[in-house]
């Protein structure tokens, strides 16, 4: 495949799951964790599979990396700089649980 292509799968990827922990209310997507109507996903709880989901992407990142060739090693810049943009990616999902209006 084209290394173009796996670049905006892993940009489509991170923005998608970004953006996950703050559309729902269960763990991952996947697992209920309260049968009550009026709980709400504590914000801990979301970022918490915030940092879990930046680790699965950058693992998926990192196969796809060694599939096309030789994998670079990261220093701690490499990790700040893409934790800092899985955080602006995860900005809209953020405003629209906790910034949006609620019209009564």
């Amino acid at each position: 495949m084209n290394v173009s292509l796996f670049s905006w799968v892993v940009i489509i990827l991170a923005a998608f799951a970004a953006n996950l922990p703050f559309f729902n209310q269960q763990l991952f997507a996947l697992v209920p964790l309260n049968k009550q109507a009026a709980w709400i996903k504590p914000i801990w709880v979301r970022l918490i599979e915030l940092l879990v989901l930046y680790f699965a992407v950058g693992i998926v990142a990192h196969f796809l990396e060694a599939g096309i060739g030789n994998v670079f090693s990261q220093t701690w810049e490499f990790y700040a700089i893409t934790g800092c943009l899985f955080l602006v990616l995860a900005y809209p999902g953020y405003v629209l649980r906790y910034l949006r209006k609620k019209h009564a």
